[in-house]
């Protein structure tokens, strides 16, 4: 890794610098202290001071700290400071310049607003340039596909969904994936959280947007700092690139949160399920409702399908219909319970390649045209003659 300007004007230059003294402490760690004070254009005391914070703190000693006084020399007295809070709960409708005009109070202005602001008795008023300001119109100025949103889920929360989880051995991890700028929706399932996994998913969805022409290189992928986007994930990514939030910046995920909180309140809490393969329609029909049909208010409302196709006239529809799958599945050398199955027929989509369950890299989503249920002796016994799963004669 090269960096041609020096550390101190990279990061001052920087909105939030927690990325790159990432890098810093992890190039730390493997080369040592010197050669990265060389590599990032800075001092050993600045690679040891936050080599030492990451140490003690974990990632949230590489956030910025507080510079102001501990101590305000000029502060109001507690006693005063009581009875202008008081007086806002009577006066509730006066300003700070009439409270102090017309009780001659012998505060300013600004240290008013700061003390009821404080004491939570400020109204907040949205004006003109905060909402141009505002995330929502900043994304909307975004790429298609410039970053996508992941996270997971635990569903064993969620108590209509638990009971029948136990008696049909369905997923208890959803994985997450949602393009910012149009909102388009990836799912997959799984029993447990973990990297392979989580690599497995990305490869997936990776592929699925390089075969219908997304360029990867112009790919961000965001993450929170969760062991399951660690190790194989990034990998993973390939010519994207992988940048994770800082410790409890939860509104960094806003996209994919708000998907976790419409989908338990649409979808989880409404539906009942009779098998596996039963579950897997139904979260894709979900998912294909929520790409294709069902508008987004904060997106004027437009659903992704239709924002993708206003931005990219030239787009596939296919690139709406990847169906979430059992991420288990690849990783189970006896073979899988369920085949997913395209809810339309697409004869250059199916892949008649062999599937390499042990590697990740490899996996290539098994598409039919038959049933979602298939057996497992026949699935071994077709892998060792080396057929494909894609063969409808598997299905039951």
């Amino acid at each position: 890794m090269a960096v041609s300007a020096r550390y101190f004007d990279l990061v001052r230059e920087m909105k939030n610098a927690y990325n790159h003294r990432l890098r810093l402490v992890e190039s730390a760690k493997r080369r040592g202290i010197k050669p990265t004070a060389r590599l990032f254009a800075t001092t050993a005391l600045t690679v040891r001071k936050w080599l030492r914070r990451y140490q003690q703190h974990g990632p949230s000693g590489l956030l910025e700290h507080s510079r102001a006084r501990h101590h305000q020399h000029h502060k109001t007295p507690a006693t005063l400071e009581a009875q202008l809070v008081e007086l806002r709960k009577t006066l509730h409708r006066f300003g700070a310049r009439r409270l102090i005009r017309e009780f001659d109070l012998p505060i300013g202005h600004c240290a008013l607003e700061r003390i009821w602001r404080e004491h939570g008795l400020m109204e907040k008023r949205r004006r003109k340039y905060q909402r141009k300001q505002d995330l929502a119109h900043i994304k909307a100025s975004w790429a298609l596909f410039q970053q996508i949103s992941a996270d997971t889920k635990d569903l064993d929360d969620i108590p209509h969904y638990w009971l029948q989880a136990q008696r049909l051995h369905l997923p208890v991890i959803q994985y997450t994936a949602r393009d910012v700028r149009s909102g388009l929706l990836f799912w997959a399932f799984a029993q447990q959280r973990s990297s392979t996994l989580s690599a497995v998913f990305a490869a997936r969805i990776q592929q699925h947007l390089d075969r219908y022409g997304v360029s990867l290189r112009d790919l961000v992928w965001q993450t929170d700092n969760g062991g399951e986007f660690k190790g194989d994930f990034p990998a993973a990514l390939g010519d994207s690139q992988h940048v994770r939030i800082p410790p409890a910046a939860h509104t960094y995920q806003s996209d994919v949160e708000t998907v976790h909180r419409l989908e338990e309140d649409e979808f989880f809490d409404l539906e009942d399920f009779r098998s596996r393969g039963d579950f897997l329609a139904k979260v894709h029909t979900y998912q294909l409702y929520f790409n294709l049909v069902r508008l987004n208010s904060h997106k004027e409302n437009q659903s992704p399908w239709q924002i993708i196709e206003r931005l990219a006239p030239r787009s596939s529809l296919q690139l709406c219909l990847l169906p979430p799958v059992f991420l288990d599945y690849y990783l189970n050398d006896q073979g899988g319970y369920d085949v997913p199955r395209l809810p339309y027929q697409c004869p250059h989509f199916v892949d008649r390649r062999p599937i390499y369950r042990r590697d990740w890299r490899m996996a290539i989503l098994p598409t039919t045209s038959g049933d979602l249920s298939c057996s497992r002796k026949r699935i071994v016994e077709r892998r060792r003659t080396g057929s494909t799963l894609a063969s409808s004669k598997l299905c039951a």
